[in-house]
């Protein structure tokens, strides 16, 4: 699908508005309206390419990075996160207005797919209608069930407030809408999709949504919902599909060379709409760590933390040199004594380094097969089977390490969701992964943001409580303003 995207700019400008003001006005006067931009099969097509192309997952990443234990200022720093460094999160929040915008970007015109799809002679193409109709439902889907993480303040409370249930297009513009609640939401994300599972059958590749798209979301919510029994069968399906990556398939996965583990990703290609530097995410993924590359000279203003350095550091565990630029990075053993580590111990973030010839820019992986191996570690600790929990650690250690490791031991539910956690955190490195799991598992874990002592001296905060309620992200001062029925997260 590279370049793909660059061929509907045009024809999304015509198709669709977003409010700088207020992200669910899609409607805006003078709009082409669904009933003409889509005339026929190959329209909706356009239309859809358009809606994955507003779908990104860097502000997340950006976010998480900053904002728990896994990145710190970097070298050529000019002040860039310090508000999320620092615990420092309102409704002004850049990360939070540019998940909330692109994600309702990406439900609006999946909406206008949906409805026009009515008024399309099915006949045309009946194979092509149903796949493009069925991939809108999983987008609409994905779009909700990302605002529901980020915006509500408990997975598992059904009466929790989530987003704005906007599931067509208004014929005028609304400034009144409420917040929907969990339950709503789920039940409209399951609806969607059912009915993706039922038109879906062409296997488009891991860059457009299919079936297995559809369970690996399945498998992710119901593990927030903590339905364990679901969301394991659900996992371990997958699984038979998808082995884990050795360590050669690992580092070549972030260079966008190998999907052997790769579920479904968003693919980033040249020209695209977040073809660039970004602000607050909305770029390349490896901008958000680096100005020019992932090099020494590439402008580092964010680095690999010390304590996820100082965990990984002396081993053979792949995640060390795929997350870090080893060879050019310089670590000060001394940094603990060193008033200018800085300056002089830097850890160069090599997680995205860059794909067809351009430095930063790589595909974003939304799920992969390691997700589900521990999915299944956690269903197993929910069930007290901790040797199960613990061999599906290992499963995953064994592959990264390249040699076979020992077995953690678990006794408790809570050691168990401790470990499971820890395993988390090296395996979803700069993914944006941390946030959610401290959120949704921190405290049954025992664990909480984890900094190294040096980096906090010079911070406001070295670590927050999983209840703390900066784990739930405010509604942007830009939809506050612009609506007036909805509401506020609490303590904003």
């Amino acid at each position: 699908m590279k370049n793909t995207y660059n061929l509907i700019l045009v024809f999304l400008l015509l198709t669709v508005v977003v409010s700088c003001n207020n992200a669910i006005d899609i409607q805006q006067p003078g709009t082409l309206g669904s009933e003409n931009a889509f005339k026929t099969v190959e329209n909706l097509r356009s239309g859809l390419l358009g809606a994955y192309n507003f779908l990104d997952t860097a502000s997340e990443i950006g976010f998480s990075a900053a904002f728990t234990d896994e990145s710190f200022r970097g070298r050529e720093s000019g002040g860039q996160n310090n508000n999320e460094l620092n615990f420092n999160i309102n409704s002004s929040n850049g990360y939070a207005q540019n998940i909330w915008r692109t994600n309702y970007a990406a439900l609006g015109l999946a909406n206008r797919i949906i409805e026009a799809s009515v008024n399309i002679n099915r006949n045309e193409d009946p194979s092509e209608y149903d796949n493009v109709l069925g991939q809108a439902h999983c987008i609409r889907a994905f779009a909700l069930f990302q605002i529901l993480t980020y915006f509500s303040t408990d997975y598992t409370d059904v009466n929790a407030l989530a987003g704005v249930l906007v599931t067509e297009t208004p014929d005028d513009v609304f400034g009144n809408q409420q917040r929907a609640t969990n339950g709503e939401f789920y039940a409209q994300i399951e609806s969607d999709l059912n009915r993706s599972a039922s038109l879906i059958t062409t296997n488009e590749g891991n860059t457009f949504m299919g079936q297995d798209f559809i369970t690996a979301l399945r498998a992710r919510m119901a593990l927030y919902r903590e339905q364990y029994n679901v969301a394991d069968g659900l996992a371990a399906s997958l699984l038979a599909n998808y082995p884990i990556a050795n360590q050669a398939q690992y580092t070549a996965m972030f260079n966008d060379t190998d999907n052997t583990e790769v579920i479904f990703k968003l693919e980033r290609s040249v020209g695209d709409s977040f073809d660039g530097q970004g602000l607050f995410g909305l770029g390349w993924a490896g901008s958000l760590f680096a100005f020019i590359d992932p090099s020494d000279g590439g402008g580092p203003f964010m680095e690999m933390s010390r304590s996820v350095f100082n965990i990984l550091n002396g081993t053979n565990d792949v995640r060390l040199s795929r997350n870090l630029n080893v060879a050019e990075s310089t670590v000060d053993i001394d940094y603990t004594t060193n008033d200018n580590f800085l300056n002089d111990d830097v850890l160069l973030v090599f997680k995205y380094p860059g794909s067809d010839n351009q430095p930063l820019m790589n595909d974003l992986k939304v799920f992969r097969s390691s997700e589900m191996l521990l999915i299944r570690a956690e269903a197993a600790a929910q069930a007290n089977d901790f040797a199960g929990a613990a061999a599906f650690i290992k499963q995953l250690r064994d592959a990264r390490f390249g040699a076979a490791q020992t077995a953690p031991v678990f006794t408790t539910q809570e050691e168990a969701f401790g470990g499971i956690l820890d395993e988390r955190r090296l395996e979803f490195l700069f993914e944006g992964h941390r946030w959610v799991d401290l959120k949704r598992l921190g405290a049954r874990g025992n664990r909480a943001i984890d900094r190294d002592a040096k980096e906090c001296s010079i911070l406001s905060g070295c670590t927050l409580p999983s209840s703390d309620f900066r784990f739930t992200l405010p509604i942007p001062i830009t939809e506050i303003s612009g609506n007036t029925g909805i509401q506020q997260n609490p303590n904003y």
